[in-house]
């Protein structure tokens, strides 16, 4: 761990909170959304302390984690595909808690918190699996293909996780409208698998095997 990372990585995560407390409270005009602050604590608190367990045990994975550029042009149309629709969709949840659009009953959201809370365990158990794993897409150094665990069910675990836990944060908001924006994710995910296994294919060594190996790209028995 160094001063220079630790300074990094608390900088992205206050504004992180700032960013996400204004795209949801602000178009709510309100404070008082039980909703938002439901999904703001069920994010930010399981993410500190696996953002403290990475600085200690794996300052490299974390480095990685916090670099968010994309470097191909396609995947970078793909990083702002999700970020518009992370926009619209807190608008949207904000705007229908503020003029009283059709809100989910209180218990739904929990019961959603719940999901998102056993898909960030399986998040971070993918990243105990996989110490290559980086926010962008590239192969690193040393890199080797994991087909063990996690991975040797479907062979992009993360992005399993990533779709509990994106379609989960409009129910935790309570807004329906909401989740049918989010809906757009898996197409969007799909699209960066696809370029993914394309790099992997050509720079990964055994990644082609890997793949006749475990069928499955995001859901088993399905894609």
């Amino acid at each position: 761990m160094t001063v220079k990372l630790f300074l990094e990585a608390m900088l992205k995560f206050i504004l992180g909170i700032a960013l996400v407390g204004v795209l949801i409270f602000l178009p709510a005009g309100t404070y008082s959304f039980f909703y938002g602050w439901l999904l703001m604590g069920i994010l930010f608190i399981p993410m500190f302390f696996v953002g403290i367990v990475m600085m200690f045990k794996n300052p490299e994975l974390l480095k990685s984690r916090l670099d968010a550029k994309e470097k191909q042009k396609d995947q970078g149309i793909v990083v702002k595909l999700s970020g518009l629709m992370f926009l619209i969709g807190f608008f949207v949840a904000g705007f229908g808690f503020r003029f009283n659009l059709y809100m989910l009953p209180k218990g739904v959201a929990i019961g959603a918190s719940a999901v998102f809370l056993v898909a960030y365990i399986l998040y971070a158990e993918v990243l105990r699996e996989n110490t290559y794993l980086s926010r962008t897409i590239k192969v690193q150094e040393n890199q080797k293909v994991i087909d063990t665990g996690l991975y040797g069910i479907v062979r992009h675990p993360m992005y399993s996780a990533t779709l509990l836990l994106f379609l989960s944060i409009p129910i935790v908001l309570g807004s329906i409208y909401s989740f049918i924006i989010f809906l757009a994710y898996p197409f969007i995910i799909a699209k960066r698998i696809k370029g993914e296994e394309e790099l992997l294919e050509k720079e990964l060594e055994g990644y082609s095997e890997y793949k006749q190996k475990v069928k499955y790209r995001l859901i088993p028995f399905i894609w």
